[in-house]
C-alpha cells in the first residue's frame, strides 16, 4: 500500500510531503511514475512530492497518514533507510569532494549525482560511489591520481545491470564530458580505460592505476558479514527480474570468479587491509552460509 503524510516539510519555497510504499520499492516506483513525479524526488526510501500534488496523489490511491505513522510504517516495512545512510544526506559531501578534484565544472558533478541516484539502483549508488572514494583514500594516503578519481565518478554512472556494457557506456560518457570541462586528453584517456577494468577486476601486475581502481570497486567484499549480507540483498535487488534460480546461478559464477583469484586484491594495502575477510565472505557465499554469518554479526 501507499502512504503519503501531510505537506510540512519546508524545501525550495514551497511545503513537501513524503510518499512511502509498506509492501516494496518497486511498489513505490509503479506508483510514481503512473503518477508523473520525477525520479528525482526519490531520497532511497521515499519520494519528496509538493503539496501541490498532495490531493492529486490521495485521489490516486495513495492513504494519508500522521508523520509519526508514516515512520512508523517505514519503519516495520523493513525498507527505511537510516540518515546517515540516505543518498541525499550523501549529496554535498560528495560534490564538495567533486569540486576539489574538478574545481570550475560543478554542473557536471552534479549530474554524475543525479545518475548515481537512480531509483532503480539499490547498490550501485551515491553509497557506493562514496564507499569507492573513500576506500582510494586509504589504498592511497588521500593521494589519489587523478585520472583514478575521475574513474571512480564515472565507472557505475551508466547502469541498467547489463556488465560490460554499462561499463562500455559508462566510459564513452567519460570520453564525452571530460574534454568539454577541461580534462586534458591523456586524463581522460586515462579514465576511460581504467573504466574498462571494472568489467572483469584484472589490471596488469605493473598497472598501479589499475590496481587502486579495481581495488577500491571491489572493497565492498571486505565488509563485516552482515554488512556483506546486506550488499548481496542490494545487489538482488537491481536483479529483481531474474527468477531466484537465475541469479543464484549467476551470483556463483561471478563469486566463484572473484574467489579464484590470486591475489583478489592488486595493491598491498588493499591485501593487507581486505584480503582475509573478503575471502571469508566469498567462502561463506558459496557454502550457502551467508545469512548465517549475519546474525552471529548481530550477537
Amino acid at each position: 500500500m501507499i502512504y503519503i503524510d501531510p505537506p510540512m516539510w519546508p524545501a525550495h519555497n514551497t511545503l513537501f510531503s513524503h510518499l512511502i510504499s509498506d509492501t516494496g520499492l518497486e511498489e513505490l516506483h509503479a506508483f510514481t511514475r503512473a503518477a508523473g513525479i520525477s525520479d528525482r524526488a526519490f531520497d532511497g526510501d521515499h519520494y519528496d512530492v509538493p503539496r501541490e500534488r498532495y490531493d492529486i496523489l490521495v485521489s490516486l490511491g495513495a492513504t494519508p497518514v500522521s508523520c509519526g505513522d508514516l515512520v512508523r510504517i517505514l519503519i516495520s516495512s523493513g525498507l527505511r533507510i537510516p540518515a546517515r545512510e540516505r543518498p541525499s544526506a550523501l549529496a554535498g559531501p560528495l560534490l564538495d569532494r567533486w569540486n576539489r578534484l574538478l574545481p570550475g565544472a560543478p554542473e557536471l558533478g552534479e549530474r554524475l549525482l543525479q545518475r548515481w541516484n537512480e531509483p532503480h539502483r539499490r547498490y550501485h549508488d551515491r553509497r557506493h560511489l562514496l564507499q569507492v572514494l573513500e576506500a582510494l583514500d586509504l589504498l592511497t594516503g588521500s593521494d589519489v591520481p587523478r585520472p583514478v578519481a575521475l574513474a571512480a565518478w564515472f565507472h557505475d554512472a551508466v547502469y541498467t545491470g547489463r556488465p560490460g556494457t554499462d561499463e562500455e557506456a559508462s566510459a564513452r560518457l567519460a570520453a564525452q564530458l571530460l574534454p568539454a570541462a577541461g580534462v586534458a586528453a591523456s586524463v581522460t584517456e586515462e579514465c576511460v580505460r581504467l573504466i574498462g577494468l571494472t568489467v572483469h577486476h584484472s589490471p596488469a601486475a605493473s598497472d598501479r592505476n589499475g590496481a587502486l581502481m579495481t581495488d577500491a570497486d571491489l572493497a565492498v567484499l571486505a565488509r563485516p558479514p552482515a554488512g556483506y549480507a546486506a550488499y548481496v540483498r542490494a545487489v538482488r535487488g537491481e536483479y529483481a527480474h531474474l527468477s531466484a534460480e537465475d541469479f543464484a546461478a549467476g551470483r556463483r559464477c561471478v563469486v566463484g570468479r572473484l574467489a579464484a583469484a590470486d591475489p583478489l586484491y592488486r595493491t598491498p594495502a588493499g591485501r593487507q587491509l581486505w584480503e582475509a575477510r573478503a575471502r571469508r565472505n566469498l567462502a561463506g557465499e558459496l557454502a550457502g552460509e551467508l545469512f548465517r554469518g549475519e546474525e552471529a554479526d548481530r550477537l
